[in-house]
């Protein structure tokens, strides 16, 4: 009788360098394939803000279809659940008669816990977890994990060092083992979804691999340090970090495509601030797994908590663009309308919430993990951090002068008039004074 095997699905929505499909594709053995999703993502959280909003939905639905697609042309299938994960995972393991469950280790700590609690629930079944979201193992560290620098350039400075060596997870050519035969619980039918007026990324690890090959085809690597920091435009980034959050490309086959780049082409400042990029992706990874519930607290990794406190007023005034500033009201309109700014624009918008506005951190982590089709946990909640002067800046925070950022970004007043900035401005600034906004 041959080994049954659960693949929980979470965020590795691909084929391509997935080391568990990789491994699974030599194994004699029966295979359930599956995705949960979990109706906790669109409620209300602490802070008034939903995990999941309509653009990032979005993206993983269609992400879910192109993997669904993809399974059955290797002989299996994705078998999308919608309810409490733990309940329906421990219902299926033994409905199933399940072995082991493989998946995917998370850096988030919800979603730890859930594992954790799955494992509680399903003592006699076997649990294998692969880490799959980093450019590099643990055990690759040059460091031990309590070890880890306090700050991004030590870390970027001995992982650079030690020089360690990237690889990819070859699939091999063929079906996949057979998919179990399906029990009572029903999953969702995926349909194809279309990108909406406003979308700039289509969600799946097909398109992902499409974008991938496109970007590395012409010379847009070899600028993008000198255009990374402009508000608008799709090519003056890599747009990465989207496929990378739902998993649907791996950190390691974007730092690949670089360096191949660079032995065709040329390797100048540009390439490498695309993998000095990653690295910073990397550093905030091990931060999160280090650093556990302390990255989501209002003190952060500091000893004090920051002299800011919530107005419930601002905060709906900064998440509508209607504060009294022109840019961060535009930057906050593209965020609403499109899932997506700028790394430049979160910068702005973030450093207004926390130093003019003087508001407490975490409700702009929360609107970002709401509104951002390219969250990522670490990412998001380190940044956030890191502006706050609670994370791991040794300056102590970030305050951006935004007369001077729009000086610099918008000398013309283009991306503020494309996405309306100035449309509430004057009109909210009477009922402002009522609630002493500092500016």
């Amino acid at each position: 009788m041959s080994k049954r095997i659960l693949y929980w699905l979470q965020n590795d929505l691909r084929l391509t360098d997935n080391t568990i499909f990789s491994d699974l594709a030599s194994q004699q053995c029966a295979l359930d394939i599956v995705f949960v999703i979990n109706p906790h993502w669109f409620k209300n959280n602490n802070y008034q803000q939903k995990p999941y909003g309509v653009h990032k939905q979005q993206f993983l639905m269609q992400s879910l279809f192109e993997l669904q697609q993809a399974l059955i042309e290797r002989g299996q299938t994705l078998h999308v659940l919608e309810g409490e994960p733990i309940a329906l995972l421990k219902a299926r393991i033994n409905d199933l008669n399940i072995d082991e469950v493989v998946f995917s280790k998370q850096i988030g700590l919800y979603e730890q816990r859930q594992i954790s609690l799955l494992k509680a629930h399903c003592p006699n079944t076997e649990f294998t977890g692969v880490l799959q979201d980093t450019l590099f193992k643990q055990s690759d560290l040059p460091f031990n994990l309590n070890e880890l620098p306090k700050s991004f350039t030590p870390f970027r400075k001995k992982v650079e060092a030690a020089n360690i060596p990237i690889t990819l997870s070859m699939l091999p050519e063929g079906l996949l083992p057979q998919p179990i035969t399906l029990c009572a619980a029903k999953p969702i039918e995926l349909t194809e979804h279309t990108d909406d007026n406003n979308a700039i990324m289509h969600g799946g690890f097909k398109s992902a691999q499409a974008h991938l090959a496109q970007y590395f085809s012409g010379l847009l690597p070899s600028t993008y340090k000198i255009t990374r920091n402009e508000l608008d435009g799709f090519n003056n980034t890599t747009k990465f970090s989207t496929w990378l959050a739902f998993g649907c490309v791996s950190a390691r086959q974007v730092y690949k495509a670089v360096e191949e780049y660079e032995h065709k082409h040329i390797a100048n400042e540009s390439t490498y601030w695309i993998k000095f990029e990653l690295l910073w992706r990397e550093y905030f990874k091990w931060h999160a797994l280090n650093a556990g519930n302390s990255l989501f607290s209002f003190k952060g990794q500091k000893q004090t908590k920051p002299l800011t406190t919530f107005m419930p007023n601002r905060f709906a005034a900064w998440c509508n663009g209607s504060t009294p500033f022109p840019l961060v009201n535009a930057i906050m309109n593209e965020l609403n309308a499109t899932g997506y700014i700028s790394n430049r624009a979160r910068q702005v918008a973030a450093s207004c919430l926390v130093n003019e506005l003087g508001l407490d951190w975490r409700y702009g982590a929360a609107n970002f993990e709401q509104q951002l089709i390219d969250y990522d946990v670490a990412a998001n909640w380190g940044n956030w951090q890191y502006i706050a002067g609670v994370g791991v800046d040794p300056r102590g925070g970030r305050h951006f002068n935004i007369q001077k950022q729009t000086a610099q970004f918008d000398p013309h007043g283009i991306y503020t008039n494309k996405w309306q900035g100035n449309k509430n401005t004057s009109a909210q600034l009477d009922n402002l004074n009522e609630v002493d906004w500092p500016i």
